[in-house]
């Protein structure tokens, strides 16, 4: 199979997660230890709650690995839950606001919320970062590396240049970082926030940025709608829960610019430059997307997350039963998730990624793949 397809299955309180990724070539090295510290990665944040305290995630594969390499077959993946508790939790008698819950009563037609916030829980997020962790192995292999960060916090923003101030040491800064940036400035005001809204019953919400290096022009493609790299992206990181906005490059902001200020000039590559063929693009504000494919140039997502709607104090609804006004029941969160929802982002951008490598350059073996990526790596040059 030379394309890329995954799902997941699982509740959050049942007894484990399951995940099969289609489309991995024959041969290729498999790191656990690798999947293992993108979760443990996903764990991290201030201002996460109980549960974060209580998961931790170590993947199992159950198919598609032989002797530590893939067998081109489906790989199928295991996460554990500890609380497995789904048959003895009690059933909300109210729909939470900003939640599934009522929409997936509706939809259904019954008055069981559980039976809707168990899936449509962020907990099953967990599996598409594993899943993630084993399809970015091979885009980094032919040189892509995926990488987000916390770009703002409850209305606090890091420096709109602190991925290329952070250089060469933006992993060594993030790994440091309580909330996941490579802004060490922002670490107190956004510990001050957060404490201000655990104080005050509150959550909060804020951006992340998720940059890709090393893609090569091309992935994705013009011809087709649902083939347009940018509309899958895009779809990808909105189908995270509680994601309300994305936009690549400028974003927004090209609508305010004239279009001299919003194009990216095209200019010859110099032959110590990195990168493929013998042009480049003198600036980015495309954000390494045009037409729906990749440029060649560092892919730039930000992507904007609400407040996690699960509120201590609680916002008013209504009983199903007898229809009076009452606060919502509380479940146990986080007061933000920012941090949490940057890995999250990632794992998305890494698979949709490896998605678009896998049709364009085919291969039913990890050599193959190497062979025709050679070969048209070789005649991009001649464009």
């Amino acid at each position: 199979m030379a394309t890329l397809t995954w799902t997941t299955a699982g509740e959050s309180h049942g007894p484990a997660l399951i995940g099969v990724l289609e489309g991995l070539p024959a041969g290729m090295e498999l790191s656990t230890e690798r999947i293992d510290a993108e979760l443990a990665r996903r764990w991290r944040g201030y201002g996460r709650g109980g549960r974060a305290k209580l998961e931790t995630d170590r993947v199992e594969v159950l198919a598609g690995v032989r002797a530590g390499r893939t067998l081109g077959s489906p790989l199928c993946l295991r996460l554990a839950n500890r609380d497995d508790s789904i048959e003895t939790l009690p059933v909300p008698s109210n729909p939470r606001p900003g939640h599934a819950d009522l929409a997936g009563c509706q939809k259904f037609t019954h008055r069981d919320p559980r039976a809707i916030l168990e899936r449509a829980s962020a907990r099953e997020t967990a599996m598409r970062v594993a899943l993630a962790g084993a399809a970015r192995q091979l885009i980094e292999a032919f040189g892509v590396e995926v990488f987000a960060h916390t770009v703002e916090l409850g209305g606090v923003a890091a420096a709109a240049d602190a991925y290329e101030r952070a250089g060469d040491g933006r992993q060594r800064l993030r790994e440091r970082s309580e909330f996941l940036g490579v802004d060490p400035t922002c670490e107190e005001p956004w510990k001050r926030r957060v404490d201000e809204a655990l104080e005050a019953l509150d959550t909060l919400g804020g951006l992340f940025e998720v940059v890709a290096t090393g893609v090569p022009p091309g992935l994705g493609s013009h011809a087709s709608g649902p083939e347009r790299l940018t509309g899958r992206l895009a779809g990808a990181l909105l189908s995270i829960p509680a994601m309300k906005g994305v936009e690549f490059g400028l974003g927004f902001e090209s609508a305010r610019r004239p279009g001299s200020e919003v194009h990216d000039a095209i200019e010859l590559r110099g032959p110590d430059a990195d990168g493929y063929g013998r042009f480049r693009r003198r600036t980015n504000r495309a954000g390494g997307l045009e037409g729906g494919m990749t440029t060649g140039e560092p892919l730039v997502a930000r992507v904007a997350m609400k407040p996690i709607p699960t509120l201590r104090r609680g916002l008013d609804t209504v009983d199903f039963e007898t229809g009076e006004t009452v606060r919502a029941t509380y479940q146990r969160s986080d007061v933000t998730s920012v941090p949490a929802a940057s890995v999250v982002g990632e794992a998305m951008v890494a698979l949709e990624l490896a998605r678009s490598f896998r049709d364009k350059f085919g291969g039913d073996s990890l050599d193959q793949v190497r062979d025709n990526f050679e070969a048209w790596r070789r005649r991009v040059e001649e464009v």
